[in-house]
């Protein structure tokens, strides 16, 4: 894989606080790296649909890459980052997302049913949402990898059929 570039969002309340430790977070960076990526940027905002928007919107200007966002996919009240994504995002990747949904209902374990992360396409950018779980999130990547090369030529208007 040539070096491509990523960067990572933290969503979170608790990690804006201090009260919560940004696991998911470092995990996804590590992950990212050891796939051969760049990870030129990795910020922490507050659950929200507005501080996700603008977040994705500042971290995709310009940027050819992926970002991955970390927590806020579920059904908390404060769980909003698939609206934040939504208004940020052109087009949505809805066969991304199933891919994690699918990957995080295997063996026997329903939790990623229960996901309403999001991805799609801002500029040249990629969007993936991820859960909080440090595990739950590199699982999702994980899931999505395969596909994040071509997707990102495509993006840059690369036509390798």
């Amino acid at each position: 894989m040539s070096r491509l570039a990523a960067k990572v969002l933290t969503v979170s309340d608790g990690v804006i606080a201090g009260t919560r430790d940004d696991k998911s977070g470092r995990a996804l960076t590590e992950r990212l790296r050891r796939e051969g990526f760049d990870v030129v940027d990795h910020r922490v905002v507050a659950d929200g649909v507005e501080s996700v928007r603008d977040a994705l919107r500042e971290l995709a200007a310009g940027f050819a890459g992926l970002v991955v966002t970390t927590g806020g996919t579920g059904f908390g009240p404060r769980d909003l980052t698939p609206e934040g994504t939504r208004a940020a995002i052109e087009r949505e990747a809805p066969g991304l997302a199933e891919a994690m949904r699918a990957a995080s209902n295997a063996e026997g374990r329903p939790f990623g049913m229960l996901s309403r992360a999001v991805c799609g396409s801002l500029g040249a950018a990629l969007v993936c949402n991820v859960p909080g779980s440090a595990g739950g999130a590199v699982e999702c990547l994980e899931a999505v990898l395969p596909a994040v090369e071509h997707a990102l030529d495509l993006l840059a208007g690369g036509h390798p059929h």
